[in-house]
């Protein structure tokens, strides 16, 4: 399929998907002429994500990354979109070894003593093959798929032309389509890069070191490059394969229990997410203990992101529903829709009511529909509160099958006090640039106080303070007076006026007293040409305001 086709489809599926309503009737790009009506009309959730998967990886990861925006989707899109597999038929096993012979400089059979050409799993982006190191070492060794690099270049490119399309659409402005196909790009050439996954799982496997139910597979970094990665193999079933019999051998609770305090400080002390840790990638290895694989997609949170978070988990957790409505609204991007009070109101009855559910209740859940009553209310969260929500959701499967008692918010009370501590712990880092910023301070501090003291001695010091204008605050309250004044002395001219049409000697004008009808004359001129005035005058300061807020739109970041 061409570039052309292949762009024509995609604008067809955003129309479809949508609400867009594009036709050829409203003069819409050529390629919709000839289109199929069927083509523009609603689509089911269910048909969308069959439609991303024949397009290929790229759309395949797409949907992924769409389905953790609950804020945008109806459920029944997230729901879809979530069930997404990048699972493909595996490409010829030659090919495999190719690649990997061109990638480590030496035959399979050198680097192997024994080594599978049936792959123990494939997705879109590579597929993964049992061996035997020459030492001995069980390992699997992922292979990235040839031409997939070149196939999602030319799909970012496309999407990119979209982008400029569907950024036109008031639904376009609303998701920030740029901003999300920036994050997209970054995350998808992570997980084209192998070396990055190599260091995720080095990463993890430090943090796992103290960890007795904890494991993660060890990278063999002579065995890996970008496009070949080699880690140890990992005997075990998945987390939901493991049946009543079976977790009878197991302490589940206990399990549960590691698992979720293991991703809460690896969340919020270290700033690391596995983004996507379903229960495939979870699996209970021979020893007992749960072993996290497929790194791949692992975000970083930012430390401001990380305290916001442990501050909502804790009103999740102590069912404050007022203190989760403030740390949700500091989180986000309010647009143009957004409704501050019924935001907080809505906050308040679901986080309140949450504490109730007990056993019932799941932390990635509440985090979700958090995220969806946000975007509901013209509330935008950041992208890494929903990463947050899918991963937690996805973990809740896990910790309920291995203990269907556990209660996500007594292990969120129980741990964040000691996560808390942890992130506090001061690192080398940390305390050298401390320790860099006090020197500066403390070499600055004479020459800047010496400067002040002069200042003040000399009766130059000034203190500038931002905060509102005096002197056009004077200048407009001196017109409103002016402007009352000017009222009072009209009213008073006025009954003046007619107060003397009474008298019966003197010059008469019209029948009626001279006097008496200049001052009716004098009064009605001013008065019009007040109102004139003032009329004048509001208009050019509400054109020299809407002249600043354009000003101010045109400016990025204003």
């Amino acid at each position: 399929m061409s570039n052309a086709a292949r762009l024509a489809k995609l604008v067809r599926l955003a129309a479809k998907h949508s609400g867009l309503g594009l036709s050829a009737a409203k003069g819409d790009p050529e390629f919709l002429v000839d289109a199929d009506p069927a083509d523009l009309t609603p689509g089911r959730p269910d048909e969308l994500a069959g439609e991303l998967e024949e397009l290929g990886p790229t759309f395949v990861k797409l949907g992924q990354l769409m389905s953790t925006r609950y804020d945008l989707l109806p459920p029944a899109y997230s729901e879809a979109l979530g069930r997404l597999q990048d699972g493909v038929e595996p490409f010829d096993a030659a090919e495999a070894r190719q690649i990997i012979e061109y990638e480590l400089g030496a035959p399979v059979s050198t680097l192997f003593t024994e080594f599978d050409d049936t792959p123990l799993a494939s997705a879109s982006l590579g597929q993964v093959h049992r061996g035997i190191t020459r030492s001995g070492r069980d390992v699997v060794v992922k292979v990235q798929r040839p031409g997939v690099r070149e196939q999602v270049r030319d799909d970012m490119e496309l999407l990119s032309s979209l982008a400029g399309l569907v950024d036109q659409t008031k639904a376009g402005q609303r998701v920030g389509t740029a901003a999300m196909l920036a994050h997209f790009r970054r995350s998808l050439a992570d997980e084209l890069d192998y070396r990055k996954e190599a260091s995720n799982l080095e990463r993890f496997g430090a943090l796992t070191a103290d960890e007795k139910l904890i494991a993660v597979p060890a990278p063999l970094r002579d065995y890996s490059t970008s496009r070949v990665l080699t880690m140890e193999r990992v005997v075990g079933r998945k987390v939901t394969d493991i049946g009543p019999l079976g977790l009878m051998d197991l302490d589940g609770p206990e399990l549960a229990d590691a698992l979720f305090r293991f991703t809460l400080t690896t969340l919020l002390s270290e700033g690391l997410l596995h983004a996507d840790p379903h229960p495939g990638n979870l699996l209970v290895n021979d020893q007992g203990q749960v072993a996290i694989i497929d790194l791949g997609m692992v975000a970083t949170i930012p430390r401001r992101v990380q305290s916001r978070l442990i501050k909502l988990l804790l009103a999740v957790a102590e069912g404050d529903g007022e203190g989760a409505a403030v740390v949700l609204a500091g989180m986000g991007h309010p647009l143009d829709d957004y409704d501050a009070a019924a935001f907080r109101d809505d906050v308040s009855h679901l986080v309140s009511g949450t504490v109730a559910l007990g056993a019932e209740l799941q932390a990635g859940s509440v985090l979700v529909e958090l995220a969806r009553m946000s975007g509901a209310h013209g509330l935008r969260p950041p992208a890494e509160m929903s990463m947050v929500g899918k991963a937690l959701l996805n973990l809740d499967q896990a910790t309920q099958h291995l203990d269907p008692d556990f209660v996500p918010v007594d292990a969120i009370a129980e741990h964040l006090p000691r996560v808390l501590v942890t992130s506090m712990a001061p690192t080398p880092a940390t305390v050298a640039t401390s320790a860099l910023e006090t020197k500066e301070f403390v070499q600055d501090l004479p020459r800047r106080a010496n400067r002040i003291m002069d200042q003040l001695t000399e009766g130059e010091l000034a203190l500038r303070v931002h905060a509102i204008d005096e002197d056009r605050v004077l200048r407009q309250g001196q017109k409103w007076v002016n402007r009352l004044t000017t009222g009072i002395v009209l009213a008073a001219i006025t009954v003046a006026a007619a107060l003397m049409m009474g008298v019966e000697g003197g010059p008469r004008l019209f029948g009626y007293p001279a006097v008496a009808m200049l001052f009716f004359l004098m009064a009605a001129i001013t008065g019009f040409g007040l109102v004139i005035s003032i009329f004048l005058t509001d208009r050019r300061v509400a054109r020299r305001a809407k002249h600043s807020e354009d000003r101010r739109d045109r400016i990025p970041g204003a």
